[in-house]
């Protein structure tokens, strides 16, 4: 799950997570970044590095660079565990951000890794924004470049094949019916999807229609009522122009009030089911 910042990935991240789980498949949600934005949509203060059962069907965790190069270490390099791990942890962490490519293949290898193990019927992973996904996609294709042979390469090479292949992988991209984010997707849209299978564009609070006609809005005195009726169909036409430059895909409503962030992942997870 990607998108530009602030369109509510996260919340979509959880919420297809919570629909999977009632489709009765066991799911993990993994965070590579900041786990603050999925943590909270799944009801939780925090995500540890260790996936956790938050509920029926649902196991949730962040990545950490760390452990999962530590992880990478020992499964995929068969080399020994590194214990302690604590007073390592600085200079792996070090390693991971210095290193061109190893946090990133290291970062998506972890989510890659996970949805091969067969525990977990569907991995869902709420990605970086738009920005910096492409460093991510291409990670595996840097790190073959920079190691000429050895495991490295192989497990590297095989991380391209797993991004590239529409059967193991899909990305599923998230905007809201705006300039900035509608733009940016589009501009993002030809390099990332030569990286990966873009699996699905959803457009997020999306507004319905009033259902007044402007004649009777015309009818209406001025006042406040008459101006958020004014404003409700100037930000509907403008939502509209908008999402006809995205792909066709499903829209999630803009729910209005005051929703806890886990209250919005159910609502998201009700609109959306019928249309996956």
């Amino acid at each position: 799950m990607s998108g530009k910042g602030g369109v509510g990935k996260s919340a979509v991240t959880a919420a297809l997570s919570i629909l999977a789980a009632r489709r009765g498949q066991s799911v993990l949600a993994l965070s590579m970044l900041d786990d603050l934005g999925l943590a909270a949509h799944l009801g939780v203060g925090r995500l540890g590095s260790a996936p956790k059962r938050l509920r029926p069907g649902i196991h949730a965790a962040t990545i950490d660079r760390s452990h999962a190069l530590d992880e990478y270490i020992r499964l995929q390099l068969h080399a020994p565990r590194i214990a302690p791990l604590g007073p390592v942890a600085r200079g792996l962490n070090a390693l991971a951000d210095t290193v061109p490519g190893i946090r990133d293949i290291i970062t998506i290898g972890k989510a890659l890794f996970e949805s091969g193990k067969g525990q977990w019927d569907v991995v869902i992973a709420d990605a970086p924004p738009l920005g910096q996904l492409t460093s991510y996609l291409r990670a595996p294709v840097t790190i073959a470049g920079l190691v000429p042979v050895g495991r490295v390469r192989d497990q590297a090479l095989s991380y391209e094949q797993q991004l590239r292949d529409p059967a193991a992988t899909g990305l599923v991209l998230v905007a809201t019916p705006e300039e900035l984010p509608v733009v940016e997707t589009m501009e993002s849209y030809g390099e990332i999807a030569a990286l990966v299978d873009i699996a699905s564009v959803i457009t997020n609070r999306v507004l319905d229609p009033l259902g007044v006609s402007e004649d009777t809005l015309s009818e209406i005195a001025a006042g406040p009522h008459r101006d958020a009726g004014l404003l409700h169909r100037g930000l509907y036409a403008a939502q509209r122009r908008w999402s006809a430059d995205l792909p066709e895909g499903p829209e999630i409503p803009f729910f209005f009030g005051v929703h806890t962030p886990g209250e919005v992942t159910v609502l998201i997870a009700d609109s959306i089911g019928p249309l996956l």
